[in-house]
């Protein structure tokens, strides 16, 4: 059973949740969080976060994505001055243009992705499988590569089929 806290402990216990996840935080992940043990509880106070952090914060914010997922995050707008000031990222672009690939043409070869991307991809490849964005099977001596749900995770994509077919459409 749940532990029942107050209702400023368990608006302060998603604001924790969100803020050190880093990435798009599951409302299943959220009722664990805040101790509430019921959905309904939990999405009203994670709405009501939303709306408390539009009041006070002017660079933050708290987003519902799809499918009932929330991220603590900086506003669009202010992704240029993050840019000057924030560490080194987890992958250097050329890596995440590999990822890009990868996850728009997934399954992909590793002989495609060579001719796409050139030589350097083997060192992306590892890369992105040390972080384990990716993932291969051999099929006999070729590579095949696509993206695991870490990635997924990572970057709040719910649905890889939507995603292709929004940006196929633009």
């Amino acid at each position: 059973m749940a532990k029942k806290y107050p209702q400023d402990e368990t608006m302060a216990r998603l604001e924790v949740a969100l803020y050190s996840a880093g990435r798009p935080v599951s409302l299943e992940e959220l009722m664990k969080a805040s101790g509430s043990g019921s959905k309904e509880i939990t999405l009203r106070t994670v709405r009501d976060l939303v709306q408390r952090t539009r009041g006070t914060f002017k660079a933050l914010e708290i987003s519902e994505l799809q499918h009932e997922t929330f991220v603590f995050q900086v506003k669009p707008s202010y992704t240029p001055l993050v840019r000057r000031f924030a560490q080194q990222p987890i992958i250097p672009n050329s890596a995440l243009k590999t990822l890009s690939y990868i996850a728009y043409e997934q399954p992909i070869t590793s002989k495609r992705l060579v001719q796409i991307r050139g030589s350097q991809v083997y060192s992306h490849l590892k890369e992105l499988r040390a972080h384990s964005f990716i993932e291969y099977e051999n099929l006999g001596r070729t590579k095949i590569y696509r993206t695991t749900r870490k990635f997924q995770e990572y970057f709040g994509i719910n649905d890889l089929i939507a995603l292709k077919n929004s940006l196929v459409q633009k």
